[in-house]
């Protein structure tokens, strides 16, 4: 499945989210990652995630696919961290 996750977290915790999903997901641009992921690696995601934000404070969107061709990717601007050069 192709997952997309978008966040809004407050100072103190937002490296901390950055450093987690850069394990498992393709840094976009600023609080977006991307990624083809299993669905039990999806689920760590989540479970991982809710120990890292404040569920007051902080908002994540997950967005899910079956895969990555079943969505057009558009950029308007400059790609802030292409992916097609990763291997």
């Amino acid at each position: 499945m192709y997952a997309i996750i978008v966040y809004d977290i407050k100072v103190e915790r937002v490296n901390k989210v950055k450093r987690y999903l850069r394990k498992h997901l393709n840094w976009i641009q600023n609080s977006v990652f991307e990624g083809d992921i299993t669905l039990s690696e999806l689920e760590i995601i989540k479970k991982d995630l809710k120990n890292i934000i404040n569920k007051n404070e902080d908002s994540v969107i997950i967005f899910t696919v079956r895969s990555e061709k079943a969505f057009k990717r558009q950029v308007l601007g400059i790609e802030k961290a292409p992916i097609s050069g990763i291997l």
